[in-house]
Parts: structure tokens; C-alpha cells; sequence
């Protein structure tokens, strides 16, 4: 194979990489404008944004045992053809249901995706230096296109509707479909691979369910009795799970790779940066537009420090892991970045260019830790279990982000529906929908009188904040709490070949 075509392998699955990861944060910037034309609730909002997430994370697993039994090229190009029917769809959604629907189904076009471009990756590049640069650019792409998301949403949205944050998507799907079926080397798959659907499903059910127990709790009047019911489901489903995976010849996940405390911390750290970095700015991009009043583009290039030194770390904490070691280098990533994120909690009503400086070294960190990580998983295993370690790698990814949606959009919602009642006078305003969201609240005013939506708006606005404290706390608390189990592992620190 030529040099040329190797790397334009690379340029093609790193295009489809870019267009997951991206997916997965592209609505923050267009959150309050497509709950504004589709008149979505405040429970339809996060699962707009998190459906996405819970699925793939949900169908990595299964899908990359299928890839290796169908062929990689094949699933890798049927997930193209899914992921941009279905971003037609979502595009012109005409309700909140629809583009829920739309956006699950987009889960499992990117789930089908991932774990190809991985193992394209490896079989395309043979010499171990080209190897290591594509690997180096494909975790790039992986930990800074999520931050990138908001960004690009914001560039769309001032210039098209809401809808354009997916359209986008089918131009490259159809120039990836064509380039990648005539250039990607078409290894067959092996039959005797076992597919466990009934696992990913088992796997899938369990982690939708504890997501919606967290967001029922999240609720101003919560209902006690489906989030009981929700998180039993979701615990029996993930018990059958594991008891399926212990049992199986050939396990989609083999939980012993779990006894490696180097494995287990890389994992939790993979999650905890995940969690933190989409969570934060999930309410970070609302609040610039609904409190500071940014349009789209203003708010996406205020969070574009975050991307920026996101992709800038990458190949920085690669350069140095050698050097420092994987477990010392997942402690002080962990660590500086709880104290970019406290750095931030204090600074958040500053002057601009301190704002922008801490988001930069927030973006810094984070991506050096999701770096990390992402090395570490992959040193952790032998070689013959490397499609595993990518898979948990992937999945790792996901949940981190499905699990910062769910804790930081409940979070929000419950110090704002509980700040809201305390500080909204009942003569101001009685519709029930002022309490549960900033979205409502603005939308309740436009109904008043001019000095009652202005009160009104000071008072929904304060409260947002107060919940923007909380999830800035509790993003920076989990960062800490990573790091400390990182550093209280026994296993020495094991330096990356």
C-alpha cells in the first residue's frame, strides 16, 4: 500500500471519528434554540442530548465483537450509511420525539463506526512509527472533537436554523462513503467471532435505566416510585450483564482485565475526564447564552480555549508519559484539573481574558488526562487483548459523557427548580414551568408586564447560577476523587514503552 493512500485511510476515518465525537456535544450551542422551535420540555431537553451517549456507550462493546466477525470495512461503511440517513432525519425534525428517536439512532451508525476506525488503523499502518503517529492523531481527533462541538454549533447557528448542526454531517458521510469503500483494504472477518446482541442489549437497557432514575431525581417534584423502579431495572440488567460476561467462551468484556489496578484507574479516569469536561460544558454554553445573553457564535468562541488546549495537550502528555509514567501521569492530570475547575469556579464572573486563560488550562489538563488514560488502557492489556482494550477505551469515552450529561443537566435542574422557589415570589409569576427550567422561565416572562419580566428574569437567572456553581463543585469533587484513587493504588508506577 502506498504512502499517499495509508494516510488518506487516516484522513477518512478520522473525518467519521471526528463526526462521533463531535455529535455527541454539537447541541449545546443549540440547545436553547431547538427547545424554542420544537417546544421542548425540560426532561425531552436531556434526552435530546443524552440518548445519544447511553446508546453507543451501550453498543461499543457488541459492535466491535461483530466487526470482527462481519469484517471492519463492512461495518464501518453500514455505520456511515446509518449515521447520515439519520442525521438527515434529525435535521428536520418536526418534535422533540422525533429528533430523541433521530439521535438514537445516529448512537448506533456511531457505535457501529468507532471501534472500525481502531482496527482500520492497525491494519493499515504496519511500520511501527507511522503507527504510532496515526494512533497519536486518532486520540487527538477523539479527546478534542468533543470540545470542539459547541464551537462548531455556534458557527452554524449564526448563520442557519437549528437543524444545520446535523445536515453538516451528510456531505462528508457521502464523500467518506465513496473514498473509504474504494481505498480501505477489505479484510474479511472471522465466522467463529460470536456476537452476544442479547449482552449489548442487557447492557444498553441497564445504563438507560440508572440515567433516567438520575434525572427523575433531578426532577422539582420528583416521582419516588419510577426512580425505584428505574434503578432496579437498571441493576438487574447490568447484574445479568456481568453474570453473562463471567459465563460466556468468548466474553464481549473480560471483567478480569478489571483486577489490574493500572487497567482499573485508566478507566476511571477515562470516565471522571469525560464526565467532567462534557458536563461542565453542557450548562457552561447555556449559561452564555440564557445569563450572559452571547448569541451562538459569541458563547462558541468564548468556550473555544477549552478545545484548543484540549487538542494542543495531546500529543504533549504523549510526549512526556515515557518520561513521568502512567500512573503518575494520570494523578497530576486528575489533579490539575480539579484545580483548573476550582480555578474557574472562582473566577466565573471575572474579566474575560482570566475566564478564557482558565478554560485554556481546563482544556490543557482534561485533554492530557483523557490522553493518558487512553494510553494507559491500551499498555495495560497484551497484545492479543488490544480490541478488547480499545472497545473499553471507547466505551470509557461515552459513559464518561452520557454519565456528565445526566449528573450535571439533573444537578442543574434541581438547585434551579429549589433556588427558583425560594427566591420567585408566587405574585410574580404562578406557572408551574417558571420552576423548572431557565428556558421556561424566559419564555414566562415574555408574558408579563415590562418591570415583572425583568424581575422575573434577575431572579431565573440567579437561580441558574447557583446550579452552575453546583455542577462546577461537584466536577471538580469527582477530578479529585479520581486522582486521590489513583494515587492510593499500589501498583508501582509502570512506564509506557
Amino acid at each position: 500500500m502506498t504512502f499517499s493512500r495509508r494516510w488518506l485511510i487516516l484522513a477518512i476515518i478520522s473525518s467519521a471519528l471526528l463526526l462521533i465525537v463531535i455529535d455527541m456535544t454539537v447541541l449545546y450551542t443549540a440547545l436553547p434554540t431547538l427547545t424554542r422551535e420544537l417546544n421542548a420540555s425540560a426532561s425531552e431537553k436531556l434526552w435530546i442530548v443524552n440518548i445519544y451517549a447511553l446508546i453507543a456507550a451501550g453498543l461499543l462493546l457488541g459492535m466491535g465483537t461483530l466487526g470482527d466477525r462481519l469484517g471492519h470495512k463492512r461495518l464501518f461503511i453500514g455505520g456511515l450509511g446509518v449515521f447520515g440517513l439519520f442525521s438527515l432525519m434529525a435535521a428536520f425534525s418536526t418534535s422533540a420525539a422525533v429528533l430523541i428517536g433521530a439521535r438514537g439512532f445516529l448512537a448506533v451508525g456511531a457505535s457501529m463506526m468507532m471501534p472500525a476506525t481502531l482496527a482500520i488503523v492497525r491494519v493499515t499502518f504496519t511500520d511501527p512509527r507511522e503507527q504510532a503517529m496515526a494512533f497519536g492523531i486518532w486520540a487527538s481527533v477523539a479527546s478534542g472533537g468533543a470540545a470542539f462541538g459547541p464551537v462548531i454549533g455556534g458557527l452554524l447557528l449564526e448563520h442557519f436554523w437549528w437543524g444545520s448542526v446535523f445536515l453538516i454531517n451528510v456531505p462528508i458521510v457521502l464523500v467518506a462513503l465513496v473514498v473509504g469503500a474504494l481505498l480501505i483494504p477489505n479484510n474479511p472477518g472471522d465466522a467463529s467471532k460470536r456476537w452476544d446482541w442479547l449482552g449489548s442489549l442487557q447492557v444498553m437497557i441497564g445504563l438507560i435505566s440508572v440515567a433516567y432514575a438520575v434525572k427523575e431525581l433531578g426532577k422539582r417534584t420528583p416521582s419516588f416510585e419510577g426512580m425505584l423502579i428505574a434503578l432496579v431495572l437498571g441493576a438487574l440488567f447490568l447484574t445479568l450483564f456481568i453474570r453473562r460476561q463471567r459465563r460466556a467462551i468468548q466474553p464481549m468484556l473480560d471483567l478480569a482485565l478489571f483486577s489490574s489496578s493500572g487497567f482499573r484507574n485508566a478507566v476511571i479516569a477515562a470516565v471522571v475526564s469525560a464526565a467532567a469536561l462534557i458536563g461542565m460544558e453542557l450548562v457552561f454554553s447555556q449559561r452564555l447564552q440564557l445569563v450572559l445573553g452571547l448569541s451562538p457564535l459569541e458563547a462558541a468562541l468564548f468556550i473555544l480555549p477549552l478545545p484548543l488546549g484540549s487538542f494542543i495537550s495531546g500529543p504533549l502528555a504523549g510526549y512526556y508519559l515515557p518520561r513521568l509514567g502512567n500512573q503518575r501521569m494520570l494523578f497530576w492530570t486528575l489533579l490539575l484539573s480539579a484545580a483548573s475547575m476550582l480555578a474557574y469556579l472562582l473566577l466565573y464572573e471575572a474579566a474575560v481574558y482570566l475566564q478564557l486563560i482558565v478554560l485554556g488550562l481546563l482544556g490543557l489538563t482534561i485533554g492530557a488526562a483523557l490522553t493518558a488514560s487512553s494510553s494507559t488502557i491500551m499498555l495495560s492489556v497484551p497484545a492479543d487483548q488490544a480490541g478488547m482494550a480499545a472497545s473499553v477505551e471507547e466505551v470509557s469515552f461515552e459513559l464518561g459523557g452520557a454519565v456528565g450529561v445526566t449528573l450535571s443537566g439533573s444537578l442543574l435542574s434541581a438547585i434551579y427548580a429549589y433556588s427558583a422557589g425560594l427566591a420567585i415570589p408566587a405574585w410574580l409569576s404562578r406557572n408551574p414551568a417558571t420552576f423548572d427550567s431557565l428556558d421556561d422561565a424566559l419564555v414566562v416572562a415574555e408574558t408579563l408586564s415590562p418591570e415583572g419580566a425583568a424581575m422575573l428574569r434577575a431572579f431565573a437567572r440567579s437561580a441558574f447560577d447557583a446550579g452552575f456553581v453546583a455542577v462546577l463543585v461537584a466536577s471538580a469533587a469527582l477530578l479529585l476523587i479520581a486522582a486521590l484513587l489513583v494515587k492510593l493504588s499500589h501498583q508501582p508506577p509502570r512506564a509506557a514503552p
